[in-house]
């Protein structure tokens, strides 16, 4: 599909790559752009850059009733960009308890199936669109260091499959977005290398052009992506390395 005149929607727009892809959407020339975070002030800014084309949205996407509420509101889109994802670094064993990784696929694949289960028939009716999960390269190997986020962006990747083969009679492009580490506040304590957050904008909205089901910014994305293919224990073992509570050095987020 084409972003020129799209109308799109983007979850965890507020902060980290959510931002970032507003600005591009934007410069793609995108008719409109429904911005969403749990709290309106903080979509202020988001709607500075363009108060005709920007709309914001209160949208919690672990809670039903806010994501049913918000296809009720958004009933024009053809471009879902489900951004939504919260990351707290621990692992299975390690962790005190469950709480973290709980949360986390609470939003990073309950929040994202909800998204995608509420906008498919609003989709449906704009002629198929498109669905972009920002999964993780973690979802297709799990880093230790932030083991239950893996298996979070592991579930979600898994989901996406599904969704992808469900949505394909109605013509929905469903793409997995698998970066390496993201230059964001959520990873800042990870190491370089980083590929910047405009940068998985970009890339994203490229591959929607283009009609890719997986798309990998950045270097790093790509190479390890390579690599799982040709030696993927190489590659876990390589990840395993890298545990709860070790400073990291060179590991994927």
């Amino acid at each position: 599909m084409e972003i020129n005149n799209a109308i799109a929607l983007v979850t965890g727009a507020s902060g980290g790559i959510g931002s970032h892809f507003v600005e591009q959407l934007l410069h793609s020339g995108a008719a409109k752009v429904y911005v969403c975070a749990r709290s309106l002030n903080r979509l202020d800014e988001l709607v500075d850059l363009n108060p005709d084309r920007v709309i914001p949205v209160e949208l919690d996407v672990t809670d039903p009733d806010s994501v049913i509420a918000a296809a009720n509101q958004c009933s024009d889109v053809n471009l879902l960009i489900n951004n939504a994802g919260i990351a707290l670094n621990q692992g299975v064993i390690a962790a005190d308890d469950l709480k973290s990784a709980r949360a986390e696929i609470e939003v990073n694949y309950f929040g994202m199936m909800s998204m995608c289960r509420a906008f498919a028939p609003i989709l449906k009716q704009q002629g198929g669109g498109t669905i972009a999960n920002l999964v993780s390269l973690v979802g297709k190997v799990n880093l230790p260091f932030s083991g239950s986020y893996s298996a979070s962006k592991a579930a979600a990747l898994s989901m996406t499959q599904c969704v992808r083969a469900e949505l394909a009679s109605q013509g929905t492009l469903v793409v997995a977005v698998m970066p390496g580490t993201v230059d964001t506040s959520m990873a800042s304590e990870w190491p370089e290398p980083k590929v910047a957050p405009a940068e998985v904008a970009k890339a994203t909205l490229q591959g929607i052009i283009d009609g890719q089901e997986d798309v990998y910014p950045g270097e790093q994305a790509a190479q390890v992506s390579e690599q799982l293919l040709s030696n993927p224990k190489g590659v876990e073992k390589y990840m395993a390395g890298f545990l709860p509570g070790m400073a990291l050095a060179g590991a994927t987020a």
